[in-house]
């Protein structure tokens, strides 16, 4: 039983040092330097229209 509970003790600081790591690398890469721009990026609606318009008002010139 106590070589059980010390294997866990062990695994949970390994645990715990591999989150603080990974914590520590996402910092120093950037990635929470802008949490707000992919958010509105997304919101913005500059998509080419899927219809074509017509410039005449929706009549035929021809006739």
């Amino acid at each position: 039983m106590n070589s059980t509970l010390g294997f866990l003790f062990l695994l949970s600081g390994i645990f715990v040092l591999l989150i603080a790591l990974g914590v520590f690398w996402s910092i120093k890469s950037g990635q929470f330097d802008d949490l707000e721009g992919p958010a509105e990026r997304i919101l913005m609606d500059d998509d080419d229209p899927l219809l074509p318009t017509r410039r005449s008002g929706g009549k035929d010139e021809d006739s």
